[in-house]
């Protein structure tokens, strides 16, 4: 059975559009559509499953008030000239969260806050690398990863 039967229908047309029409190529073409049929469906992530579905309003309005806050401050320094002034810098943050799915919600997270950025997951170490613009206090940044996103991260996913 074919998972992606519309997938694999407009790769023989597009097959036999750029190749033109023998049998042959039908043959080879329908041949080419189900292994690239096959292939998506093997890269189809795993459906995330929520644990606790009730508390992500809570994880969107901390994450809007954060985006807010962020963009007020952001805009302040450049505002107000301090970016001369400012220390930015990368924090290593250690991570106990492994749901594939979380991770990438973390990810989105930490970029869509104005001033932060991921820069990187280190799977071995179960680390990410963060980029941040006013780096004042290297462990507050780091308690406040893991206690406002992490924590209620792996209560929704795991």
């Amino acid at each position: 059975m074919l998972p992606y039967p519309l997938l694999s229908a407009s790769l023989v047309l597009m097959w036999l559009a750029l190749n033109g029409f023998t049998l042959g190529h039908l043959i080879l073409g329908c041949i080419v559509s189900v292994f690239a049929s096959w292939g998506m469906a093997a890269l189809r992530p795993a459906k995330p499953r929520l644990r606790k579905w009730y508390l992500l309003p809570k994880l969107v309005g901390i994450v809007l008030y954060d985006i807010v806050r962020s963009n007020i401050a952001v805009a302040s320094i450049l505002l107000t000239g301090r970016s001369k002034r400012i220390k930015s810098g990368f924090i290593t943050v250690p991570l106990e969260l492994e749901n594939p799915t979380a991770l990438a919600v973390l990810a989105v997270v930490v970029t869509s806050t104005p001033g932060t950025a991921w820069l990187e997951y280190n799977s071995l170490t179960k680390s990410v690398l963060i980029h941040v613009l006013d780096l004042v206090d290297q462990e507050a940044w780091r308690v406040l990863i893991k206690t406002r996103y992490e924590a209620l991260l792996m209560e929704i996913f795991e």
